[in-house]
């Protein structure tokens, strides 16, 4: 889901997010809440906009990111 709302801030925006700049717990609080109330999360993903959309580190970060907000430690992408 986050790779793909990436994709779609890029197109539209010209922008990606910094998923490394975003609380995993305040993440997920506001996702929780987004579909009552989606202010906070449009707040929290506004914030941590870049315009880096052809940043490799950013695009890495996001992987990591991902996969940390699910609880999977397996692998980081400055491992591989």
């Amino acid at each position: 889901m986050r790779l793909w709302l990436d994709h779609i801030f890029k197109m539209e925006l010209k922008k990606v997010v910094d998923w490394s700049a975003i609380d995993k717990n305040k993440y997920l609080r506001t996702m929780e809440c987004s579909p009552i109330d989606d202010a906070e999360i449009k707040k929290i993903l506004y914030g941590a906009l870049t315009e880096k959309i052809f940043d490799r580190e950013i695009f890495m970060k996001g992987l990591d990111a991902s996969y940390f907000y699910e609880n999977y430690f397996a692998y980081r992408s400055e491992d591989l």
